[in-house]
């Protein structure tokens, strides 16, 4: 792996204080993420997501520093999920409101996920938006996001992130 490819790699960074929780709380709801090192050395995003109070989600975001990123076609994450259903999520400009999206399946094992740019479609607030889908040229942020629309905890210990 090229290291001029990688976004975030929680083994050698050992370190999540550049990563930031945003829970359903910025709307009312009650679900709690965090988001720590594991015995492993990985990130642990983990936490309840509740759809009490108008709530549903648990995400965590971290600036990215690539910028252009047009030399790249996929987001690839290793990954260990708990079964559950989770969004990625691209942003190619934080002034904007809305983000690119794309969903995986977690298996209960380790993993590696390719995402390509291309299936990365554009939401605001859970809605699909009208726009083309993500353009493949410019990364400011990444996101894990869970929001299935029912209450349920959830685990994703996060290895690394990379661009393919």
């Amino acid at each position: 792996m090229a290291n001029h490819s990688l976004i975030f790699d929680f083994q050698t960074q050992q370190n999540t204080a550049n990563w930031l929780v945003i829970n359903d709380g910025v709307m009312g709801g009650l679900s709690k993420g965090m988001i720590k090192m594991n015995e492993a050395g990985n990130g642990l995003f983990s936490g309840f997501v509740t759809t009490e109070n108008n709530g549903g989600f648990s995400s965590v975001k971290y600036a990215v520093s690539k910028g252009d990123v047009s030399h790249f076609d996929a987001v690839k994450i290793r990954v260990k999920g708990d079964g559950k259903i989770y969004q990625f999520r691209i942003k190619s400009d934080q002034t904007k409101e809305y983000s690119y999206v794309s969903e995986f399946k977690t298996s209960g094992d380790f993993e590696t996920i390719t995402l390509p740019f291309a299936d990365f479609y554009a939401s605001f607030r859970g809605n699909k938006l009208g726009i083309p889908n993500y353009s493949g040229k410019q990364m400011e942020e990444v996101r894990f996001l869970i929001g299935n629309k029912k209450d349920e905890d959830f685990a994703l210990e996060i290895e690394r992130i990379w661009l393919e």
